[in-house]
């Protein structure tokens, strides 16, 4: 049985396309980002809607940036299984960048707080 796949449209020759231009915003947000890492208590000029505390310790922090990124781990393992092909690959890479992030963070909370200090 023959399948019919829609023909994908030209973007140049569509003029309600409403694909964003990639390049500007590179020029918007790369400033931002630049005076980010020359100066850390520059505040982040993006959005507010989502903070954290000032006095959350860093082993509190890792702990919660490990389990975000576990949850992210499951979720693109999920999403891969429903997948076929390139986007299955895709998802895949997602989920190997979350399990390295994860292995990361785990790895300075070792480094903050041994297992043989906490168990103590």
């Amino acid at each position: 049985m023959k399948q019919h796949s829609p023909t994908p449209q030209n973007s140049s020759s569509d003029p309600t396309n409403k694909t964003p231009d990639l390049s500007k915003l590179s020029e918007t947000t790369e400033p931002a980002i630049s005076a980010r890492f020359r100066n850390p208590n520059h505040l982040d000029p993006i959005s507010h809607v989502f903070t954290i505390r000032p006095n959350i310790d860093t082993p509190s922090l890792l702990t919660h940036a490990s389990e975000t990124l576990a949850s992210l781990n499951v979720m693109s393992t999920d999403l891969a299984c429903e997948l076929e092909s390139s986007r299955r690959n895709i998802a895949l890479a997602i989920q190997q960048l979350a399990v390295l992030a994860e292995l990361l963070v785990n790895r300075a909370l070792d480094n903050i707080a041994p297992l043989d200090e906490v168990e103590a």
